[in-house]
Parts: structure tokens; C-alpha cells; sequence
């Protein structure tokens, strides 16, 4: 199974759906809250070709987006093939 890394920061809420999301299917992750990672939010934006809004979810190296992405994978069955 690959690593799971997800971005967060403080009162997020997309950022603790996400985490539920993850959560619900069984997926370990590594959280990495950018208000408390020195350095953390410049490799996150790095990572994820300037994006900066949180969360953004990795999985290994593959950037997959936010929550509604790893949502709308959820919702297409997608997110379990993705993860092996």
C-alpha cells in the first residue's frame, strides 16, 4: 500500500473531513499541520505545483488534490485501487 501524506493546518474543517474520509476507509496517513512544520507549507506548495489551499493529499509522490478530489475518488471506487 502506498503512503498516505496529507497537509493541514488549523480549524480546517475540509481538513478533518479529509482525515475522516481516510479514516472510514481504512488508510493510514501522515499528517503534517503547516502552522506547526517549519517549512512545511513552502514543500507542501512545492509538492503540489503551487497549490496552496489545505489539505493536499500525496499519495507516495502522486499528488491527488484536496478533499473533493479524494472524495469524488471515494464516491467513483477509485480510491483503494489508487492506494495499491
Amino acid at each position: 500500500m502506498k503512503s498516505v501524506t496529507i497537509y493541514t493546518g488549523p480549524l480546517c474543517n475540509y481538513c478533518e473531513a479529509a482525515k475522516r474520509l481516510l479514516t472510514r476507509n481504512n488508510v493510514k496517513y501522515r499528517e503534517i499541520d503547516i502552522s506547526r512544520v517549519d517549512g512545511a507549507m513552502d514543500e507542501m506548495i512545492k509538492r503540489a505545483n503551487g497549490k496552496r489551499t489545505i489539505p493536499q493529499i500525496f499519495f507516495d509522490d502522486q499528488h491527488i488534490g484536496g478533499y473533493d478530489e479524494t472524495r469524488a475518488l471515494e464516491k467513483e471506487n477509485k480510491l483503494q485501487e489508487l492506494l495499491k
